[in-house]
């Protein structure tokens, strides 16, 4: 969808978790023979806590597809706000859905998992590819913001050196991007992506202990 393609059986949904919408996604979920998997149970109290709620598609046309739903993610502001930022994507058809914009992509993929920091590169990276030779004042903060790459975060950072200041106050790495240091860029990348991972381990610390508070309680 934006240039990073991974093959995955799984379909994320961010929801707006109030009455109407509950109601209508349960009613999505009966069509599509979907099952909760695992706790926590289907209740809006845990969306907005912040859990996700896992399920399984049992109709014959879905090969098992797994199913998340979540209300908040950590990182990327309210539900509102991704809504008003969202990307809409048109099919041949005349279908269109709404996804979350790749700004909000990238930060919500900036996890504890190994799995996330690999497509998170790619994501930025796919993105500068297709947009570097016209960008925009917006990709191109967007590019110091978020771009892993040591070599096209040096390519950028002196580029567009005036931009790379401004973007500086708040990712201090770019002054080694401009610098042209490698070592000393890489490094910061490292210790960049372990704050990222402490913190969201940090952030999923109290909501692991009520799941397992619920797991618990489910076995007895």
């Amino acid at each position: 969808m934006y240039g990073a393609a991974e093959f995955s059986r799984d379909t994320d949904l961010v929801i707006l978790a109030d009455a109407g919408n509950l109601v209508r996604l349960r009613r999505a979920l009966a069509d599509l023979q979907a099952e909760v998997i695992a706790v926590p149970p289907f209740q809006a109290k845990h969306l907005r806590r912040g859990h996700a709620i896992h399920f399984r598609c049992r109709h014959p046309d879905l090969s098992r597809m797994r199913i998340d739903v979540m209300s908040r993610l950590r990182g990327v502001g309210s539900f509102a706000a991704l809504w008003r930022r969202r990307a809409t994507i048109a099919l041949p058809d005349g279908f269109s859905f709404d996804v979350m914009s790749l700004p909000d992509l990238v930060r919500a993929k900036k996890t504890q998992r190994d799995k996330d920091w690999p497509m998170l590169r790619r994501l930025v990276e796919a993105h500068y590819f297709q947009g570097r030779d016209q960008p925009t004042a917006a990709q191109i903060r967007f590019w110091m913001l978020e771009l892993r790459s040591p070599d096209l975060l040096i390519e950028v950072a002196q580029h567009y050196r005036s931009a790379c200041e401004r973007a500086a106050l708040r990712r201090r790495l770019l002054r080694h991007a401009a610098r042209g240091d490698r070592p000393a860029l890489e490094a910061a990348l490292r210790e960049e992506e372990a704050r990222e991972r402490e913190a969201d381990r940090r952030y999923w610390q109290p909501l692991r202990a009520e799941l397992e508070q619920l797991r618990r309680q489910r076995r007895r």
